[in-house]
């Protein structure tokens, strides 16, 4: 067992939370300017989704081997390695006007999905088992702050028909400053884990889960019946039968098999599913409806500033509170009560968009209370997981949690976007019903969740290894994090 150090800085906890908003601000800040790249590099929709689908294809495959990677040469350099390949990325996508080039910098940009692992096993290295819960709640919430601040910013940005260009200086900035904040508060340690790195499990999953997420992202512009669509479905449960295959007959497996056994383990990534659902549900109905012009009987006329600083705004802010709540809560209820209410909460936020949406304050309520639940939600995550895994599994653990959020997140795009292209009005808009049936979706999908966590996990289950933490170190953790925060 490994033991933590007593000098871990004091600005650790926030240095690495915001570290990880990283993550989710480059996943979203892109999403709202597509239709403007398009235009600026005359390229198609289908060509410039590529720059969202390549990053997630790049996450998916890096981010479970990144984690096994710091578990094994020390998660300082590897953490530091991501930054400065993340903002090799930005510098890139910030001076090219090459649709290939700007594809390459969002693949060098999906690295940055390693940073969350790698960051759950520093604390774990560094804090004491008193600190460790509220630590990893507060850091991991932010990645539900990201993305909504990610928005926002690229609203700010881009108003006036401001050149898309300034979102990837804003990333370069942002990923030069993580980098400096981490190399001055994450500290060198010799890792105490042995083993191998499997090379061919790493390679065989990769092709999997980009088997799976291609299609997920594709499918709209393929064709959900489509030969190529079914044809990498089909191959991804191929490949995966061979990957269980190859970790059976690999002295270091990539991910132990009997971890993937592991009920309590495999249902938090479930609800990690969900979660990653409702995020982006969120941010694409919410965008698209309020953007929509109200003379169509729907939506507010907004601007893509209007949309990111009025509706998506609050929900943003509301993570910053949501991230140290979350903490106490998993503290004082467990893991699993946490997750619980988080889905339960962020269903009813779904489930008031859409029987309530004719007034701007409904949207703002239902946003707000859909990201606070998703905040609170990742709060809860890291304390499950880390309560059934060993210290040296713990990156690839967190690792296999973010590629369930990823894949979220891909089938949310694919869900909403099909939606909105097969319920047309006559002048080419979604008819309103598409975006009630998108909000319907997130309630469903987030009750799900809520169910199978109830049903999937013990009810004391969480606690059995869980570590410590007084009303006293948690508000000294929310202080860190509002003293850094500006809140």
């Amino acid at each position: 067992m490994k033991t933590t150090r007593s000098g871990a800085s004091p600005v650790l906890v926030p240095a690495l939370a915001i570290t990880v908003m990283v993550v989710a601000l480059l996943q979203t800040v892109v999403v709202p300017v597509l239709a403007d790249i398009g235009r600026a590099l005359d390229a198609s929709p289908e060509a410039v989704g590529w720059t969202v689908t390549a990053n997630l294809l790049t996450a998916a495959v890096l981010t479970p081997l990144l984690g096994r990677i710091g578990d094994l040469r020390g998660r300082r350099p590897v953490l530091l390695g991501i930054l400065v390949v993340v903002a090799a990325g930005s510098l890139l996508a910030a001076l090219t006007t090459s649709l290939p080039l700007l594809i390459l910098a969002r693949i060098l940009q999906g690295a940055s999905f390693g940073l969350f692992p790698l960051a759950i096993g520093v604390l774990r290295d560094e804090l004491p088992s008193h600190r460790l819960t509220g630590a990893m709640a507060m850091v991991s919430g932010t990645l539900g702050i990201g993305g909504g601040i990610g928005l926002v910013l690229t609203g700010l940005l881009t108003r006036n028909n401001g050149d898309y260009h300034r979102i990837f200086w804003l990333s370069l900035g942002v990923a030069l400053f993580s980098l400096v904040l981490a190399a001055a508060t994450v500290p060198k340690r010799r890792p105490e884990v042995t083993g191998g790195i499997d090379w061919l499990g790493a390679g065989v999953l990769g092709v999997g889960l980009a088997l799976l997420l291609l299609p997920l992202s594709q499918g709209h512009t393929w064709g959900w019946t489509s030969p190529a669509t079914l044809g990498c479905l089909i191959g991804s449960v191929l490949v995966f039968t061979l990957w269980v295959a190859v970790e059976r007959r690999v002295k270091y497996p990539l991910v132990s098999l009997p971890l993937m056994t592991n009920r309590p383990f495999m249902v938090t990534n479930v609800a990690g599913l969900f979660i990653g659902v409702a995020m982006f549900v969120s941010f694409l109905a919410i965008s698209g409806f309020v953007q929509t012009p109200s003379a169509v009987g729907y939506g507010f006329s907004a601007s893509i500033l209007a949309a990111s600083s009025v509706y998506l705004l609050p929900g943003a802010l509301s993570g910053v509170i949501a991230a140290p709540l979350g903490g106490r809560l998993v503290h004082r209820f467990g893991g699993r009560a946490t997750l619980i209410f988080a889905s339960a909460l962020g269903a009813v936020g779904f489930a008031v968009m859409a029987v309530l949406h004719t007034a701007s304050w409904h949207i703002i309520v239902g946003g707000l209370l859909v990201n606070s639940a998703v905040s609170l939600g990742y709060a809860a995550m890291p304390a499950l997981i880390v309560a059934e895994v060993d210290p040296g599994q713990t990156g690839v653990a967190n690792g296999v949690n973010s590629i369930a959020r990823s894949i979220g997140s891909s089938l949310a795009s694919a869900l909403v976007i099909s939606l909105l292209n097969s319920h047309l009005l006559p002048i080419g808009l979604p008819q309103e019903s598409a975006y009630v049936a998108a909000f319907i979706i997130g309630a469903v999908g987030l009750a799900l969740g809520a169910v199978v966590v109830a049903i999937g996990l013990p009810r004391l289950g969480d606690r059995r290894d869980q570590v410590e933490i007084d009303h006293e170190q948690a508000t000294s953790l929310a202080g860190e994090w509002a003293t850094v925060s500006g809140g």
